[in-house]
């Protein structure tokens, strides 16, 4: 059976934001243009992000992908791994702030840098 494979930015049991990679089975469609179950998605918005853009830490309020479409976007874990992702390339972005606990900008969340020589333009495509 094909699958899709899916990098997710999500939140540990410990509250530290970590990435993971989870299958999506592709089980619909025709042979020659196989697709995933529809999934419910709840708006999209599109953002432009200039060189040297770069965040502080935080976490995704509301669970979403990514898509980068042009430029280069940089995700940064407080544990010193990062990723870069490239136009054409995306992630879901779930790493939430953990439950009933304070956020703390030194131990949760991640850090989104535009990286390289271009803009970063990116399209955020909510869960629904």
């Amino acid at each position: 059976m094909q699958t899709f494979i899916q990098t997710v930015l999500y939140t540990a049991p410990g509250g530290e934001a970590l990435f993971k990679e989870e299958p999506i089975v592709l089980d619909q469609g025709k042979p020659q243009a196989l697709l995933s179950a529809l999934m419910p998605s709840g708006g999209y918005q599109l953002r432009h992000s200039p060189v040297g853009f770069q965040s502080d830490f935080h976490c995704t309020t509301t669970p979403q992908w990514v898509f980068i479409l042009q430029g280069q976007m940089e995700i940064t874990l407080h544990s010193g791994e990062s990723r870069v992702f490239y136009p054409g390339e995306h992630f879901y972005s779930a790493d939430t702030p953990p439950p009933q606990v304070d956020f703390d900008p030194k131990r949760h969340g991640h850090r989104s840098r535009q990286v390289g020589e271009d803009p970063l333009v990116t399209l955020f495509l909510r869960g629904g």
